[in-house]
């Protein structure tokens, strides 16, 4: 149960898009006052957070927890606790776990293990293939349909032009894209067959194979006026489609790593840079925050893609794609604000705000009375290393081990309840399904 009162005192606060000096009083796990200064009644939890910055709770838009099916490498109960460690207060999954979220019954499945293990709030989207199109629709709770357009083998493949042209004309719900041409990817696996260089993999699914799979979601879009989400865009190429190709329900996210990392990563951690679509150039990161910043790309992601170190460590190309990222993308993104690439309003409205508005999640990503209490505290000033031996991950690595960050969470709150707080996860908590409006 939430704590009936809690009180952050004195909290450098997020209101109305400004910072103010702020109490924020929180009641049965909602905001339900903002003030200088609040009275209180004796049985109100304190928090003391002079000299800390009040956000709203990060809400994470593509994750992939593993289960059921991959536990070996991730599960709900660990990924929930490497949120919670990341400021991390709600998370829309994806379905290609195994067996596959692609029915009402697994969707449900999925939604019962997260009611016995998440210790922040879920949502989970339902995975297209070229044969559940009933499914796609009347599956409910879901943010929405995920299509693997490449990067993907089996059920969730779609990559047919015909097949995907009966799924976007069928029905109103968001339809959120993996954006790669998988015809180019497997010519170019032939034409670079037998190299070992990791490096290869962002020549293999190069700028165009992602170009080519963004233009073809876009027309079918714009044929069907249907609602379409570009997941972890990655070139400037694409960028610039959408900057002057956009049309009002287009929305696009990018991940912390195509922003801070490209293929210089592979040189320094090899195959732990290795993930779909891939890193690119620093020019593609240039062009990326570039729209960012103006409004052409609408929020951040992970893409938590977990694999264990031995998998990482099997030598390009039998190695896996995918990085952890949920504990470590509020920080990385606090500290390029501190930096100056962005500022620390911005960073809370592309890791939490937009994000609601574009899934349609009532009352969250906002610090107002009636809005849920979902809140993280972070720390702007003090500058912490990424530690392999803290992640809680069940992967156990990162690739961002041994960057030097700021804006750690130090108190995490989910639903009024302290989920997090100062280095100790409180694993009694659970979150609560997301509904989308």
């Amino acid at each position: 149960m939430p704590v009936a009162n809690l009180l952050i005192r004195q909290a450098t606060v997020l209101i109305d898009r400004a910072f103010q000096v702020s109490d924020v009083l929180v009641q049965d796990g909602k905001i339900a006052q903002t003030a200088p200064e609040i009275a209180i009644d004796s049985d109100t939890l304190i928090i003391d957070a002079t000299g800390l910055t009040l956000l709203p709770g990060v809400i994470d838009p593509q994750v992939h927890f593993r289960e059921p099916g991959l536990e070996y490498k991730e599960d709900l109960f660990t990924a929930s606790c490497a949120c919670a460690k990341g400021g991390v207060t709600s998370f829309l999954e994806m379905p290609n776990t195994n067996p596959l979220t692609t029915t009402q019954e697994m969707l449900n499945d999925k939604l019962d293990r997260a009611a016995q293990k998440c210790l922040v709030n879920y949502g989970f989207f339902i995975g297209a293939t070229a044969e559940n199109l009933p499914d796609l629709e009347t599956a409910n709770p879901t943010c929405g349909i995920k299509i693997f357009m490449g990067s993907m083998h089996g059920a969730l493949l779609v990559d047919q032009e015909s097949a995907l042209e009966r799924i976007f004309s069928s029905g109103r719900r968001l339809i959120a894209v993996h954006a790669e041409d998988q015809a180019r990817i497997r010519a170019r696996r032939e034409q670079f067959a037998g190299m070992t260089d990791p490096a290869v993999h962002s020549q293999i699914q190069d700028n165009q194979a992602a170009l080519n799979a963004t233009q073809l979601a876009l027309k079918l879009s714009k044929k069907y006026q249907r609602r379409l989400h570009i997941l972890h865009l990655s070139t400037g190429e694409e960028a610039e489609l959408l900057r002057h190709d956009k049309p009002a329900w287009v929305t696009a996210e990018v991940t912390p790593q195509h922003l801070v990392l490209n293929t210089s990563a592979y040189e320094t951690i090899g195959t732990f840079a290795q993930m779909n679509p891939p890193l690119r150039s620093p020019q593609d990161n240039e062009i990326l925050w570039n729209a960012l910043r103006d409004g052409v790309i609408d929020f951040i992601a992970t893409d938590h893609a977990p694999h264990t170190i031995a998998e990482k460590a099997k030598g390009y190309p039998n190695t896996p794609s995918g990085m952890p990222g949920v504990e470590t993308s509020l920080p990385i993104m606090l500290t390029q604000a501190k930096q100056g690439k962005c500022t620390v309003e911005q960073v809370a409205n592309w890791m939490s705000t937009a994000v609601a508005k574009a899934y349609k999640i009532p009352n969250k990503g906002i610090i107002a009375p009636g809005y849920d209490a979902d809140l993280v505290l972070v720390d702007l000033n003090t500058y912490k290393p990424v530690l392999r031996e803290e992640l809680q991950t069940k992967c156990g690595w990162s690739p961002f081990e041994g960057w030097n960050l700021t804006g750690w969470p130090v108190v995490t709150i989910v639903g009024g309840q302290v989920v997090f707080d100062r280095g100790q996860l409180n694993t009694d908590v659970r979150g609560k399904a997301l509904s989308f409006s």
